[in-house]
């Protein structure tokens, strides 16, 4: 099977640690870098030293290749993708896909246009203990699931500046972390329609108003289906959390509940627990512990491209995520 030929845009810590995992697996041909840190691409370089070094994204795409690989700030996802796709290459974008619900929809439509593959790098979903959490609410096993309660507080926050710039960065942790936990509740429910949201987004402390461009650290919201699920979503920045992460996603149904959480404020380890009553049950025999897990969406869409896959009619879920969380910032 030949290997995939890409580009990455986009060097920083993210954009490293996936093309680290991708010269590690050895199952994609790293033809093109670029980034406008010439640190960046200097450290990229030490991973891919016979990677062409291109001057801008345009030089980029002129290059023999399969895909792109984006992790750039969210303000250039939509329009690098879009050229990419247009241009007849296969994307893997970091999260959030777009700013906006009508961005991710105009990348999803390029796709389709393009018939060429799309993926996200919601990482998450990779993680083993999440899956085994996944197919207990797939499954039925813990009955109707009324209540999902999803929790992401980073006590470090982001470390780049431009995250905190609205016009770059589109949100704040809702995006940043909420994308996540959205995505992980709603995809073992089969994206059930939404009846009702409310949300309150706080920046440094103080109650944002809706709509505002102000990127918020803090942000809560309660999700109602048509069906009868409430999800209730809580994530933040730089939160006095008593440890360096809580990460929690627990599902609870009529026949029992399951639960992932991180253990140790780790932004790397989880387990995966079921409840009967008030007895646990640990479903991974470790917690979770393989750092590289952050890559293992990246390889998927790597193998999915090798393969010949072509559009994915399931992408069009990221824009169903993407209008809740506008509906969470008040944008609709």
């Amino acid at each position: 099977m030949k290997k995939p030929r890409l580009g990455f845009v986009g060097l920083g810590w993210i954009g490293r640690n996936r093309l680290e995992a991708v010269v590690q697996a050895d199952v994609a041909e790293v033809s093109a870098l670029q980034d406008v840190s010439e640190a960046a691409v200097n450290e990229a370089r030490k991973l891919a030293p016979q990677a062409f070094v291109s001057a801008s994204f345009a030089e980029l795409l002129q290059q023999d290749l399969d895909g792109i690989v984006i992790a750039t700030p969210n303000r250039f996802h939509a329009e690098q993708a879009i050229a990419s796709l247009d241009r007849g290459l296969a994307v893997f974008c970091q999260k959030p896909l777009g700013r906006t619900a009508s961005e991710s929809r105009n990348i999803v439509e390029a796709a389709q246009r393009s018939s060429r593959l799309l993926g996200v790098d919601l990482s998450y979903r990779n993680i083993p203990a999440m899956q085994m959490v996944s197919w207990l609410v797939e499954t039925g096993a813990l009955g109707k699931v009324f209540a999902v309660d999803a929790v992401f507080h980073n006590a470090y926050g982001p470390d780049k500046p431009w995250f905190y710039d609205f016009s770059l960065a589109g949100g704040g942790c809702v995006l940043d972390l909420g994308v996540h936990l959205l995505d992980l509740a709603l995809e073992p429910l089969d994206l059930p329609q939404l009846a009702h949201v409310h949300s309150s987004l706080y920046a440094h402390g103080q109650l944002l108003a809706k709509g505002s461009e102000h990127v918020e650290d803090y942000g809560v919201a309660q999700i109602d289906t048509v069906d009868q699920t409430t999800i209730n979503l809580s994530c933040s920045w730089n939160l006095h959390a008593g440890r360096d992460a809580k990460i929690e996603l627990t599902f609870y149904g009529a026949g029992g509940g399951a639960s992932l959480r991180n253990v140790n404020g780790s932004f790397y380890d989880f387990v995966a627990e079921r409840f009967h009553g008030t007895e646990t049950e640990t479903l991974n025999a470790t917690a979770d512990s393989d750092r590289q897990w952050g890559g293992l969406a990246t390889l998927e869409w790597i193998d999915q491209l090798a393969n010949g896959a072509g559009f994915d009619p399931q992408a069009e879920r990221l824009v169903r995520v993407a209008e809740l969380i506008d509906q969470i910032y008040g944008r609709s």
